[in-house]
């Protein structure tokens, strides 16, 4: 039986696809302040801010994962849609945009295929 950490969409992370190692998740929530005189600022709650989450892992094809979900991951990041967010406990976190893939290439063989791809996702809630 697969793990499944996550799911952005239809694209699952799972052994045979892409675990990642953490996920990150800054949220924040906005408040304007007014300056007053001879007293401290007021303060008026205007809503939520950001929804940030950072996924890394590494891909090791030989062991766990495959290259191709990266591309996958990137092909949904280009149709600039917004996916469900699921987390392994199927609680949908909201709907997300891909905004980042960064990849690092490494223990390179000697037709430079890599053998170790680390990678992180970053991805932001959208309304």
């Amino acid at each position: 039986m697969q793990q499944q950490l996550a799911a952005i969409g239809m694209f699952a992370f799972t052994t045979s696809s892409a675990l990642f190692d953490a996920l990150d998740r800054s949220r924040e929530w906005r408040h304007e302040r007014t300056d007053r005189f001879g007293a401290m600022a007021a303060s008026q709650f205007t809503g939520p801010g950001a929804d940030r989450i950072t996924l890394s892992g590494r891909l090791v094809p030989e062991v766990l994962g495959r290259f191709g979900a990266l591309e996958t991951l990137a092909e949904m990041a280009e149709t600039g849609d917004a996916w469900p967010f699921m987390d392994g406990q199927g609680r949908v976190l909201g709907h997300f945009t891909i905004d980042r893939i960064s990849e690092r290439k490494d223990n390179l063989v000697e037709d430079g295929r890599a053998r170790v791809n680390e990678f992180t996702i970053e991805l932001t809630r959208v309304a």
